[in-house]
């Protein structure tokens, strides 16, 4: 049978059928989860572009400059940059600025590239911003859709901010149950309200149908920062909230696919906020002054005729509730993620879910966000005064995964550079625009999330920086594993049973092993030295997960590598490991864990106050009982100091 013949069977037919459907199931899920935060934007977006904190004219070139503004800017922004370009760079599926990062290093580290260090803290501080971000996204997207009701009644006013923040708080507190239930329902709810959204602006648009040309003419925009200058730039600070949440779609490629979530952006969101846009302005444009002046103070609801509006609002705050849940469960992803690889301590994960892996819940994360959002909701009292210090983290986000992506087009993929170079040269120009234009909205508020994301950065380096200079120390002092053999199985009674002491160094004896022969003069007949290593991957096949090398006399030296994706389990994984005698059994196993005491030292290395961080930081991380889940009543501590 010929190829062209096999692919016409009915048995080919149906495997296209499949696949067709697959994608077809993922996009509508990625609807419901991806677009959440770009999709929301409509809600006020246009609104702060001409009634925010730099009020611009609205007469017809302004109206046309922004609509064509917006549309290329996802064009270019979330389309040519995200769907087409940086979504390709997938980290074995995962996306993200974390993934991205580990990567480059991946490849960089064995090209042995001077400015990896510089890349590194490129992408860390990506991943400091984002937690400001994580912290707007759901005060504003929440209020602004509650602030609807006064279009329904204008005696809603005093009552915004309390139902904003009893949403939100209710919000928070079912983060621990897990959303796996309602999370069914949040593709049909995002669906609804796209075409809900789609509908509205399509009722205005057929008033004043050449408004979609002068929408996709770029001309309009050119001649908008001809006419307004200055203020259109500043305006740009505003526009740019139009695509807040573009870097969801690559952050979350993990769980959907580059391809649903491009079909689905391409095909349905990008349509349905553009039509709501256009409607926007098509309203606008047909009012006179005075008239369009008040719409222009809530022209999202005010494209719906009066008896729908309420439906409207209720439609939209389920919609910003779904977007801020995705921001919350962005923020425990990208927590897990980092941890792993070795830039935040342990912290206690929960999985809510036994059929979905990436449903995790970390308290100590979800109660900081909350604290933060009711603290920003209750400062800013509105979503204008919140907008000012929107978009700063987004746009330096955005801007240092353009500055990734240039590695990867020069040393990952190998560019030529007469193609690489004018793509990155656009890419730069709007990115450097649009966070010039949010720099002036730093005395306004968009200090808070440059200062967030400040400080998110100096703990993550802190303890990445102290890791490193911990295990160094240790290492100098490790004893190694031939002598310590040699002499202390001759001389040491052997006990029934295995002993477990995990130790970070890939060589030498662990000090819990020392302790435990000084004090307790014995060692078990079975002893397993075991590391865990994150490596820079999501997931590590099954075949590469272990490392098993016999030292004699009954001593073994075991390395588990996990991908940073993975749910680090070490008695699950104990129970696969074989060509190491008798199977494990937990009631046979004890495991040492060296609990270190860090003290303060002059040593070169860092500065005494980040010494005393990241003590404070070892303090209250998890335990690696809790964090590796071991058995409670298997596990002994031994302390020890470590000078850094």
């Amino acid at each position: 049978m010929s190829d062209s013949a096999a692919a016409h069977t009915p048995a080919a037919h149906a495997a296209g059928h499949e696949h067709h459907s697959g994608i077809l199931r993922l996009s509508v899920g990625a609807i419901g989860i991806v677009f959440g935060d770009i999709g929301t934007s409509p809600i006020y977006a246009f609104r702060e572009t001409f009634s925010g904190h730099h009020r611009l004219e609205h007469g017809p070139t302004e109206i046309l400059g922004v609509l064509s503004l917006i549309f290329w800017s996802m064009m270019i922004v979330v389309t040519f940059k995200y769907v087409m370009t940086i979504m390709r760079a997938d980290n074995k599926g995962e996306g993200g600025s974390l993934a991205l990062l580990a990567l480059i290093n991946r490849k960089t580290e064995k090209e042995q590239r001077r400015w990896t260090a510089g890349i590194v803290l490129l992408g860390v501080f990506a991943c400091a911003l984002f937690y400001g971000d994580s912290m707007i996204t759901p005060a504003i997207s929440v209020l602004s859709a509650v602030e609807g009701l006064t279009t329904v009644e204008s005696g809603f006013g005093p009552y915004v901010v309390p139902i904003a923040v009893g949403i939100l708080v209710g919000l928070f507190a079912i983060q621990a149950h897990g959303t796996a239930r309602v999370g069914a329902l949040f593709g049909p709810i995002m669906i609804l309200y796209f075409i809900t959204i789609s509908v509205l602006g399509i009722m205005h648009i057929a008033t004043d149908p050449v408004i979609i040309w002068h929408t996709i003419n770029p001309l309009n925009a050119v001649n908008f920062f001809l006419t307004d200058r200055w203020a259109a730039f500043i305006a740009m600070g505003s526009v740019v909230l139009a695509v807040t949440g573009a870097e969801a779609l690559y952050a979350d490629m993990g769980h959907f696919g580059r391809r649903p979530i491009g079909v689905s952006w391409l095909v349905f969101v990008m349509p349905a906020l553009m039509l709501n846009y256009m409607g926007q302005g098509a309203m606008v444009l047909a009012q006179d002054a005075a008239t369009a002046t008040e719409t222009l103070r809530n022209p999202f609801f005010l494209l719906a005729p009066e008896a729908l509006r309420l439906p409207l609002v209720i439609l939209a705050t389920f919609a910003t509730v779904i977007a801020s849940q995705a921001v919350i469960s962005g923020a425990f992803s990208v927590t897990q993620q980092a941890m792993h690889l070795g830039f935040i301590p342990r912290l206690r994960i929960r999985h809510t879910s036994e059929r979905a892996m990436g449903q995790i819940y970390i308290p100590v994360i979800n109660w900081a966000l909350m604290v933060m959002v009711i603290t920003l909701v209750l400062s800013f009292q509105n979503s204008s005064n919140l907008a000012a210090a929107y978009g700063i983290a987004v746009t330096g986000a955005m801007f240092i995964d353009t500055c990734l992506l240039a590695v990867v087009l020069f040393q990952l993929w190998r560019w030529k550079p007469w193609l690489a170079i004018p793509i990155l040269a656009l890419f730069f120009l709007v990115d450097l625009a649009y966070f010039g234009a949010n720099l002036i909205k730093v005395p306004d508020g968009g200090w808070f999330p440059l200062l967030v994301g400040l400080f998110a950065f100096t703990l993550l380096t802190t303890w990445a920086r102290g890791r490193k200079l911990m295990i160094l120390r240790m290492n100098e002092a490790a004893m190694p594993a031939k002598i310590f053999i040699k002499s202390a199985a001759a001389s040491a009674a052997r006990v029934p049973g295995t002993a477990v002491f995990m130790t970070t160094a890939a060589d030498g004896i662990p000090h819990a092993l020392l302790h435990n022969l000084k004090h307790n003069k014995v060692l078990h007949e079975r002893i397993l030295i075991l590391t865990v290593k994150i490596e820079d991957v999501p997931y590590v096949e099954e075949e590469k997960t272990f490392h098993l090398e016999p030292l004699g006399e009954g001593f073994f030296r075991l390395i588990i590598r996990y991908g940073f994706m993975q749910e680090t389990d070490v008695p699950a994984a104990l129970a696969r490991v074989e060509e190491c005698g008798p199977q494990f059994k937990m009631m046979d196993t004890s495991f040492f864990l060296a609990r270190q005491t860090l003290i303060a030292s002059p040593k070169p290395g860092m500065a005494i106050w980040r010494e005393h961080l990241f003590a404070w930081m070892m303090r209250n991380a998890e335990s690696a009982m809790d964090f590796f889940k071991l058995p409670p009543n298997r596990v002994v501590e031994l302390g020890s100091q470590v000078e850094i």
